[in-house]
């Protein structure tokens, strides 16, 4: 028996939902950090957890926070997403399943910003202060890595501005990012 798999979006079936649901969850991963410090092995574990949830991890690999968060998303077979400010796409050894050169350099901040249901910050520098900014201009949720170090850490108590556009959820470690991920409904369970 054939089923005809359009029927099924306008037809469902009993005790099925009318409007399916293909996309999963897409967090962002914002932030620099060296390797060997402890933001830096916690952006690695993120990447792991995101993949291992079925997440969509974001990454423009460009600092060894988010690509070690890249890589280790990948490496657990997890979506990688990688925007890069090039015009042509990166040797084969990228951490990444998916790659958009985008070759719009630093305006490839806004990407970063808008592509993730939340943005993970870690650490960071003017280009994650940047893309922070727009991803807090658009309502993306923020969730800054504090205790390991870096600018991420005085971003609750700082935020870009008076405004209160998005929620601010501070982590410390994967326990705490699952239980920020779960409140804003981007983790099942």
């Amino acid at each position: 028996m054939l089923i005809d798999f359009a029927s099924l979006l306008l037809f469902p079936l009993p005790g099925r939902c009318m409007t399916p649901s293909f996309r999963k969850p897409q967090i962002a991963i914002l932030g620099s950090a060296d390797p060997g410090s402890p933001a830096f092995d916690l952006a690695a574990q993120a990447g792991r957890f995101l993949a291992e949830s079925g997440i969509t991890l974001v990454s423009g690999c460009g600092s060894p926070a988010t690509r070690v968060a890249a890589e280790h998303a990948v490496a657990a077979g997890g979506t990688v997403l990688s925007v890069i400010p090039e015009g042509s796409m990166p040797a084969a050894d990228w951490p990444a399943t998916v790659v958009v050169p985008c070759g719009m350099g630093d305006a490839r901040n806004l990407i970063m910003a808008l592509a993730g249901d939340a943005c993970i910050v870690i650490g960071g520098r003017a280009g994650t202060i940047s893309e922070v900014c727009l991803a807090w201009l658009h309502k993306r949720p923020l969730l800054p890595l504090v205790g390991a170090g870096g600018w991420s850490d005085g971003l609750p108590g700082n935020p870009p501005d008076e405004r209160g556009n998005s929620p601010i959820l501070p982590w410390h470690d994967i326990a705490e990012l699952r239980a920020q991920l779960r409140h804003l409904q981007l983790l099942a369970g």
